[in-house]
């Protein structure tokens, strides 16, 4: 099936990058042009563009925006033009590790003799990496979604939470890539849709990424999945990831740890699916992991309607932690990482 492209460089060098607003959704399908290190950096921070994957793809274009202007003249102050426009991108959101890997790389593409190189040449290393990105994730979305279908039986109710599908990565998604595939090869199965407060993703976006390809849902809000696992409904729960720890301890949106909680509770496996480039093996726990913390009135005057009284204090962190004791397994473009513990993570990620 043939779906939108989230984000998409378009031209040459001289280019920009187009993305899916996804602020508009679900009402609204509309194309957001950038042309700016500054327009790409909003889109980041105002969730224009989210995901993990999808961050760190917009951030290695939008480093490429950023240096599109360094000319001749400037050859001799070029590495830290380059620093400069990546740190400024590190600053757009702190707990998707796929942000700052992707710059990292970028940045070592164009390592060594930068000052005697024409800044042209820099210029089409630095597109020719972060379209590398780009296609990489794709291959990796697919085949996260290769190891991840044998887990969907027919008849299952699967829950998720946020949004991890083709809106949030280049292409397919993490942990909806397996139903995706699951449902092209005929399996019948049913998905459960957690809202995700305070903005919707799963309401929004997942809710409408799985209605464009068909796929059988309920919605409900997040408050419910206990009473809804309680009920015999969800056999299995697989959620995204915007970085994972070296013992396998995962940050994913704000929700996820309850929602591990509940299914521990159940006996409901609760998988992790997410490519190579979200591990975070500097971190050897969740407790390293940097926590966003966002502008109040996403909780208090949500989609732009006051819903609490003025000036109450709020407290709005954007991502939790989940241990990885309440974890089954992390699902990879290496393979499924079970048990989940430091030793068969390193092992994995060596493949």
């Amino acid at each position: 099936m043939q779906t939108p492209r989230t984000i998409q460089w378009v031209g040459d060098t001289e280019g920009f990058v187009r993305l899916i607003d996804q602020t508009l959704l679900p009402t609204q399908l509309e194309y957001r042009d950038c042309r700016t290190v500054e327009e790409i950096w909003e889109a980041i921070k105002t969730l224009r563009v989210r995901g993990a994957p999808a961050i760190g793809i917009a951030a290695a274009m939008g480093l490429v925006l950023g240096m599109q202007k360094f000319g001749e003249r400037e050859r001799g102050a070029y590495r830290q033009k380059l620093n400069e426009v990546a740190r400024y991108l590190r600053a757009s959101r702190p707990t998707a590790v796929n942000l700052f890997w992707a710059l990292e790389r970028m940045e070592r593409c164009v390592t060594g003799g930068t000052e005697q190189q024409q800044p042209a040449k820099l210029k089409r290393r630095l597109l020719d990496e972060a379209l590398a990105i780009e296609a990489e994730d794709r291959r990796m979305c697919r085949a996260i979604g290769e190891v991840g279908a044998a887990l969907i039986r027919e008849g299952q109710g699967v829950l998720t939470h946020c949004n991890a599908g083709g809106l949030a990565t280049a292409d397919y998604g993490t942990a909806l890539a397996p139903m995706f595939l699951a449902a092209e090869r005929g399996v019948p199965f049913h998905v459960f849709v957690d809202e995700t407060r305070p903005l919707l993703q799963g309401a929004r976006l997942t809710a409408w990424e799985l209605v464009q390809r068909s796929i059988p849902l309920t919605l409900i809000c997040d408050n419910m999945a206990a009473q809804v696992m309680k009920e015999g409904r969800v056999q299995l729960v697989i959620v995204g990831a915007d970085r994972i720890a070296a013992n396998g301890d995962t940050a994913n949106k704000i929700g996820t740890y309850g929602v591990a909680v509940l299914a521990q509770a159940h006996g409901i496996p609760f998988f992790v699916a997410a490519p190579s480039s979200t591990f975070d093996l500097s971190l050897t726990s969740g407790v390293d992991i940097p926590i966003e913390q966002r502008d109040p009135s996403e909780v208090t005057r949500g989609f732009g309607r006051q819903t609490a009284p003025e000036g109450v204090p709020v407290y709005n962190p954007a991502f939790d932690v989940t241990p990885a004791r309440l974890i089954a397994g992390i699902i990879t473009e290496k393979g499924l990482i079970q048990p989940v513990a430091t030793e068969t993570i390193r092992q994995a990620l060596s493949r």
